[in-house]
């Protein structure tokens, strides 16, 4: 069984028994994976640890429905000295996401909706979206409206804003720290009252003009935060309570929660940032106080906002690699999952991931090898992806993904923001591969 080190006081403590409940574990040889091998994830993740880059890391590898790796070395909370272990709990962030479009895909397989149906069927306010585009100078009329400083011109959209834009990210809405109307996202992104809703902010999100025509361009976005209000308007649900009693209660996922309760505190991992040598330096401490406990608990973002364990998420990909199901749970078809995890942006450039990726609904899709350690992507994969595998991760550097081909699943979590300095991410998925021995 593995251990969990705590580098502070080099203590050490076996994983209980208790540590492993609802997980199906299994020695690595069972499933072709090596024992040995998979004993390099844990000395590689302690360097990081050591060089006080990250506060701790948990990681998990499992293959064939089975999990024949977990494991958890530094600390939770590097200023008490609390060691991370396998009921840590991580600020997820945009691995929200996946559980958000499933929760819209499950009201698809209800009949709500068809994935080509406008968005302002449910929501009037994207009705007639307008897109900006920038003018040449020779254009510069008094006609013109000034974005953030840039002289632009309003046209109607080609299109009406769908569904299934909103599911790839090709809505047309600009990334925030890009693009005509940064500005503006920035601007609707401010919470305008404490006790607002996500429903309030979609509302203002529809009025800021598109960066791009619906459906010829990715990018980036909160688009995910329509999503998940499309999901309580069709619900009748907040999706809070969607996400509670139709995917977390049926496959057994009692960690995972828009706001923490105070009373799991002391498993909640501290936040940190790099400093200007790239050291950890704390930004959120987990005490309630932090934005993912406090009152009130009315805004449930989409595309952002959840806590969770690895144990917890593990759950959550495993029904997906399965087809919809979790040990007689049934939250999706098949045939929906296959549907999710398609590519549905043709040959758009998926800037994020790089040019191997395609994205699918929730998720990117890897598409291609050739092109998979690219120095221009933002989140170069390392080659032992399979074509056809999905994963979306997190912006405090948590990570999922899984292969259908290898039957794998590997999550690891820590808590850093950003994280683009690290390749962390990238080691965890060869280090994963490598352990594969049949």
């Amino acid at each position: 069984m593995a251990k969990v080190s705590n580098t502070k006081t080099r203590t050490v403590r076996k994983i209980s028994k208790a540590d492993s409940i609802k997980l199906p574990m299994v020695e690595p040889e069972a499933v072709g994976m090596s024992s040995e091998r998979l004993g390099r994830i844990r000395v590689a993740m302690q360097r990081y640890v050591d060089k006080k880059l990250v506060p701790g890391v948990v990681s998990l590898v499992a293959r064939k429905g089975k999990v024949a790796y977990l494991d958890a070395v530094g600390l939770q909370n590097v200023e008490d000295g609390i060691p991370m272990n396998p009921d840590t709990i991580f600020r997820i962030a945009s691995m929200t996401k996946a559980i958000t479009s499933v929760a819209l895909m499950m009201l698809f397989e209800e009949g709500h909706f068809l994935l080509s149906d406008p968005a302002s069927n449910w929501i009037p306010e994207f009705a007639d979206p307008k897109v900006a585009i920038r003018l040449p100078m020779e254009e510069r009329r008094s006609e013109s409206v000034n974005v953030g400083g840039t002289p632009i011109k309003l046209i109607p959209a080609n299109r009406p804003i769908t569904i299934r834009h909103l599911l790839t990210h090709t809505a047309g809405f600009g990334n925030v720290p890009r693009g005509i109307s940064a500005e503006q996202w920035a601007k609707v992104n401010e919470r305008q009252k404490p006790d607002e809703t996500i429903g309030d902010w979609v509302k203002r999100y529809a009025k800021v003009p598109l960066n791009h025509q619906p459906g010829e361009v990715w990018d980036y976005s909160r688009a995910t935060c329509v999503v998940g209000h499309l999901v309580e308007i069709m619900s009748g649900m907040t999706l809070d309570e969607f996400f509670r009693e139709r995917i977390f209660k049926p496959l057994n996922m009692p960690d995972t929660h828009f706001f923490l309760p105070l009373n799991k505190l002391d498993r909640f991992a501290a936040c940190y940032t790099p400093d200007k040598d790239l050291k950890i330096k704390l930004t959120d401490a987990p005490t309630p106080k932090s934005r993912f406990v406090r009152e009130p608990h009315t805004y449930f973002m989409g595309s952002g906002g959840l806590v969770s364990t690895v144990k917890d998420y593990f759950r959550f990909y495993q029904m997906t690699l399965n087809g919809g199901e979790l040990e007689g749970a049934r939250i999706l078809s098949r045939k929906t999952l296959e549907l999710m995890t398609s590519i549905h942006t043709g040959d758009l450039p998926v800037w994020l991931p790089g040019p191997w990726s395609g994205f699918g609904l929730g998720f990117g899709v890897v598409r291609n090898t050739e092109h998979i350690n690219t120095l221009t992507s933002v989140h170069q994969g390392p080659s032992p992806w399979s074509v056809g595998s999905y994963s979306w991760g997190g912006a405090f550097c948590t990570f999922p993904w899984a292969d259908p081909k290898e039957k794998l699943i590997g999550i690891m979590m820590t808590q850093v923001g950003p994280y683009n300095h690290l390749n962390i991410r990238q080691e965890y998925i060869s280090l994963a591969y490598q352990a594969i021995i049949d």
